[in-house]
């Protein structure tokens, strides 16, 4: 089968290189293929069919799809479907052609592109004589970034890289995840936020302002890409533990978009990073001569929502209902409301809420095969009581419910939190915001954390305040002189913002906590033994859990689903890491367990009668793997 452009319309091959309109372009297509039409703009071309020519009404974006593979998730670029042995176009608004094609990053190959190709494509000349592997370039570019002693410095690196040549960035990324994944997100990412305007060179998502409202729509619309399977939003008004960063928290879309990719294998061209920029109530970022938002204090209230409310509209109408929108790094006040107000029509999630707390359930699951005994049989206390700190709570008391049939009210009393005024007691209740409300219990007022500690006896410590160094010595001391073993869990990011290192906590409690943080810790030598601490990484879910929801077709995100995941990440956990004091599998295998967590969750979704794609795939964790984006390079006609 061949595709034939035989007329065209004005510009409408204006990146072909020595190409006139009345000239012929052929494709060559190996059957059975098919060419499936996409993109409201079109172009005038003949298809041949064994030698039967139609005419149709074709795009500026051909997409090549073999039926015998599965396409449950939209294959835009021909980056999955074929196999090895097999040629692809490099499709972009035009063929990408000679310098245009060393300059798109979705084709570029470098110094990969072989002889046939450099002739094939018009790039002969314009790259040195050699041609090298994929494997060689990585081993270069990790080489490269390992010169950088500044994190930052490798960060910058790296985003140069995803612009310039995707595929490469990702295969970099995913054999050397355990090393990178620190730079690409939390802690660096944090530094890189803070400093988004001076190191901003180009877009890499959209940015919606106030100045915006009533053009969302169009705006969308200006995104190159149509097929958007994730989106990631903030409002950058709670950045990491950082705070309010404005529109320079698009840092943190962009790199939960790029482990999407690299950990889940959502295909980097179905992920849109989107920033709302409302304004900042950061001096500091106000008074910054590069800051690149909306100079002005934040809006709120009804300005506020009705500019939400029109985005979110605008999002189901241009993608569609099974579009997952993922709220990142939202302010309290913001982030249950979204939450609340819009999971009912749309297929939303909030890391901060949801993630972190399925990944925390997972590590405690763990944990009990160290400690013994069931949630029921352990008492827990959080210090922090916003977003991340009541996701938490709540998924516990929900798991826990579901293991003893007892009411959630009642499982709710197993959990305790402390806030800024001390331990959350039911005569605070009426000064309580309502998501606080739930945890409230009978109890007399206790002021600090350390007392609170002495006070309810918790045999597990979770921090999730965002404030660092908030575990004392006295904190863990106590812990431990209660608990033989305590679990120690101090999750706030980037690392400064950490309730206490990992030799902390070894050290105070002479080497007998579990303990896990949310940014990585070095080894720590403590009486002649290393202890290796594990990370309560979201990364560990949220990519397994969007993979899930997007093969399974999910109209809807439900608590089970969450506990779904949970459940598969703890299944990871060896008796090997175990041994070693690890509650979390290594990251060298994620794209696995990722895999594994998606089946588990489109499972899920299923049982639930809340799948769109049907029927169900009889092996959901091949299937998984089957639809996960490989970063390998194609080879091109």
């Amino acid at each position: 089968m061949s595709l034939t452009a035989s007329s065209f319309t004005n510009n409408s091959l204006s990146g072909v290189s020595r190409m006139t309109q009345s000239q012929s372009l052929t494709v060559s297509v190996h059957p059975p293929m098919v060419v499936a039409m996409m993109n409201k703009n079109t172009r005038h071309v003949s298809i041949s069919v064994d030698s039967a020519v139609k005419e149709v009404n074709a795009p500026m974006a051909v997409e090549v799809v073999d039926p015998k593979l599965p396409t449950a998730v939209d294959d835009v670029y021909s980056e999955d479907t074929p196999t090895d042995e097999q040629f692809v176009t490099p499709w972009s608004v035009s063929v990408a052609s000679g310098y245009s094609l060393l300059r798109n990053p979705h084709h570029n190959k470098g110094l990969a592109f072989n002889d046939k190709e450099r002739d094939a494509h018009y790039i002969r000349g314009l790259l040195p004589p050699v041609v090298v592997n994929q494997d060689l370039q990585v081993k270069k570019m990790m080489a490269n970034i390992r010169q950088y002693v500044v994190p930052l410095q490798k960060y910058q690196a790296m985003m140069d890289l995803q612009e310039k040549n995707e595929r490469l960035f990702y295969k970099l990324l995913i054999d050397n995840v355990e090393e990178l994944l620190p730079i690409v997100y939390t802690p660096t990412v944090g530094e890189a936020c803070q400093k988004y305007g001076s190191i901003f060179k180009q877009p890499q998502g959209l940015f919606i302002s106030l100045n915006d409202k009533g053009r969302i729509l169009e705006i969308l619309k200006n995104w190159p890409e149509k097929d958007i399977q994730v989106i990631v939003v903030t409002d950058g008004e709670r950045i990491l533990g950082l705070g309010d960063l404005g529109c320079q928290g698009m840092g943190i879309p962009v790199g939960k978009l790029s482990l999407y990719t690299a950990l889940g294998g959502i295909r980097p061209s179905a992920c849109l990073p989107i920033t709302i920029d409302v304004g900042t109530n950061n001096e500091k970022m106000l008074n910054d001569e590069f800051y690149i938002g909306l100079r002005q204090k934040r809006a709120n209230g009804q300005e506020y929502a009705e500019l939400m409310n029109e985005f979110m509209s605008a999002v189901k109408q241009n993608y569609g209902e099974k579009v997952l929108v993922q709220f990142e790094d939202f302010a309290n006040h913001n982030a249950f409301d979204l939450l609340a107000k819009y999971s009912a029509t749309h297929l939303v999630f909030n890391d901060d809420i949801q993630g972190t707390a399925s990944v925390v359930l997972a590590g405690l699951i763990s944990a009990l095969k160290l400690v013994g005994g069931s949630l029921a049989d352990h008492t827990f206390l959080f210090l922090g009581a916003g977003e991340a700190g009541t996701g938490i709570a709540e998924l516990i008391a929900l798991e826990m419910s579901k293991q003893t049939q007892f009411p959630l009210e009642e499982t709710r009393k197993k959990v305790w939190l402390v806030d800024s005024k001390g331990l959350i007691v039911r005569s605070r209740l009426d000064s309580l915001q309502h998501f606080k409300k739930p945890w409230a219990h009978e109890h007399e007022p206790v002021n600090g954390l350390l007392d609170a500690v002495k006070a309810i006896k918790p045999t597990v410590l979770i921090g999730s305040s965002g404030a660092g160094q908030t575990f004392t010595k006295e904190v863990i001391e106590t812990m431990s002189s209660l608990n033989k073993t305590p679990i120690i869990l101090a999750l706030s990011n980037p690392t400064s913002q950490s309730e206490c290192t990992a030799e902390q906590a070894y050290k105070w409690s002479e080497g007998r906590a579990i303990f896990a943080s949310g940014s990585p810790f070095a080894p720590v030598d403590f009486n002649g033994k290393v202890y290796v601490s594990g990370q309560s990484n979201n990364a560990y879910i949220f990519p397994g859990l969007g993979l899930g929801l997007i093969i399974s077709g999910a109209i809807h995100v439900h608590d089970d689903m969450l506990l779904a995941a949970s459940e598969a990440l703890a299944e990871q956990v060896t008796q090997e890491h175990l041994d070693n004091g690890l509650i979390y599998p290594p990251f060298t295998n994620i794209r696995k367990i990722s895999a594994h967590i998606a089946a588990k969750v489109a499972s899920k979704v299923y049982e639930l009668g809340l799948a769109s794609r049907i029927p169900q795939p009889e092996n959901l964790v091949a299937y998984a793997e089957s639809c996960m984006y490989s970063p390998s390079y194609r080879n091109y006609r």
